[in-house]
């Protein structure tokens, strides 16, 4: 039985219109993120300085455990909304299906390694000493709830490529609220809840995602989508392989980035004395820059589901015409947030420190690395136009280039050769994030994506 009643179009009508329907929503879906990430450091703040950087690290190494989920996300979002931009939504349901079926195996393999080898992994990232034990227990405790994790990451990926974009939203705020809540009353043990300390902060983590797994398990037993229950239940190789063969650049990606962003703070904590003002300090203010990240990603979704969409309907010319005319909003929204936050850097670092080494250090990161900004848009809203139409191997191997021939190898120079410290590592950064803004316009501008076949 064909699935019906999907009511969401972005093939046809105003380019303005269809991306302001698409953003909107997940212009909110960042915003919730980033009051989670916040009030983690915030809350972290309160404990120690050891606990906010090792929660910062934590963060990293989490990303590459829930690699694949993230992979597969977009080989999913790219397949489903290509069918579904072509009016096949029966076949738009069978990749769905299959993609949750493979995640919820991957996740139960990964859940069971990291429970029992956490502190290896701990280990092996290259924690400094005083913040391993923190870290391994943050790390047990993420990995209890992985499947949970992968089935939400997958499903706003489905309703993102089908244009549902309304339905990770309400997922998505209950997420957020349960996790800050949580936060304040597992860290401090506001009565009835127990008092936790910082293991507080992953296990309000580990809840709202399993309660945003329910409400979408909800969703998906509703309307058009209510075959994804139907029998049978078996995966399909062929199906998975073809969403493997869309994924597999964008879990390179990610690993290039993830571990990349690991290899920066080892770095870090090679700095002696100053390794935890220097590891608190990119904590804060990645904390603080994800503001600005906020619209870029949300444009960059917006941009992976309408170019694939387009391409999907056949028209590759309307598809490249809103990939552009997103960048330019990208660019200019991030250039004025940057600027204000190059203004008032230290008051936005005295909001997640007080020590007095680590606002320092927090504010000159920020005043550093908005400089970039401008081009951290075009990469981030032109690769999300990419990966929407397949073209995930050429995203990938910007990052690549960008993270391991540029930002690592002038970092460990300029930070432990020649003996410029954290700031070395932060000239670093803008420097290749100016590379990977360029190459990415550059890979968008000849097209080759528009040709792009996708099963």
């Amino acid at each position: 039985m064909e699935p019906t009643n999907r009511k969401i179009d972005l093939t046809i009508g105003s380019l303005r219109s269809n991306i302001w329907q698409i953003s909107w929503p997940m212009l909110l879906i960042m915003l919730f993120y980033f009051f989670v990430g916040f009030t983690d450091i915030y809350v972290a703040g309160f404990i120690s300085s050891e606990v906010q950087a090792a929660v910062g690290f934590v963060d990293q190494l989490y990303f590459l455990i829930i690699i694949i989920a993230n992979a597969l996300s977009v080989g999913t979002l790219a397949m489903v909304s290509r069918n579904v931009g072509a009016g096949d939504t029966g076949r738009a349901l069978a990749i769905a299906k299959q993609s949750l079926l493979f995640s919820i195996v991957v996740a139960a393999v990964l859940s069971v390694i990291g429970v029992f080898f956490h502190r290896e992994i701990v280990a092996l990232a290259g924690f400094p000493d005083d913040i391993r034990d923190i870290a391994g227990r943050f790390l047990s405790i993420f990995a209890l709830a992985l499947g949970p994790n992968y089935i939400l990451i997958i499903s706003n990926a489905v309703f993102r490529a089908s244009g549902e974009v309304k339905k990770p939203l309400i997922t998505m705020f209950l997420v957020s609220v349960l996790n800050i809540a949580g936060d304040f009353v597992l860290v401090f043990g506001i009565s009835p809840f127990p008092k936790l300390g910082y293991a507080g902060i992953a296990v309000s983590t580990a809840a709202a995602v399993t309660a945003g797994m329910g409400v979408n398990l909800f969703f998906l037993s509703r309307d058009w989508w209510r075959p994804l229950y139907w029998k049978p239940w078996k995966i399909s190789k062929e199906t998975i392989g073809k969403i493997l063969s869309l994924s597999w650049p964008a879990a390179m990606l990610q690993i290039a980035w993830n571990a990349g962003t690991i290899v920066l703070y080892n770095i870090l904590s090679r700095l002696g004395s100053d390794s935890v003002t220097a590891l608190a300090s990119i904590t804060n203010g990645l904390r603080i820059e994800a503001v600005i990240y906020l619209p870029a990603f949300a444009l960059n979704m917006a941009a992976s589901v309408l170019v694939g969409q387009n391409l999907g309907a056949g028209n590759p010319e309307r598809a490249e015409r809103v990939g552009w005319k997103i960048a330019q909003t990208g660019v200019l929204l991030m250039s004025v947030m940057a600027l204000v936050i190059f203004a008032w850097a230290g008051w936005f670092a005295s909001l997640l420190t007080k020590n007095p080494q680590v606002l320092e250090e927090t504010a000159r990161y920020l005043k550093i690395n908005m400089l970039s900004e401008p081009f951290m848009a075009l990469s981030s809203v032109l690769g999300g136009g990419l990966q929407g139409s397949g073209d995930t191997r050429g995203t990938m191997w910007v990052i690549i280039i960008a993270m391991w021939f540029i930002r690592l190898p002038l970092a460990y120079l300029l930070a432990l050769v020649l003996g410029y410290g954290a700031v070395g590592v932060w000239v670093a950064m803008i420097a290749s994030m100016i590379l990977q803004g360029l190459l990415m316009t550059r890979r968008f501008h000849k097209g080759q994506w528009k040709t792009m076949r996708v099963e």
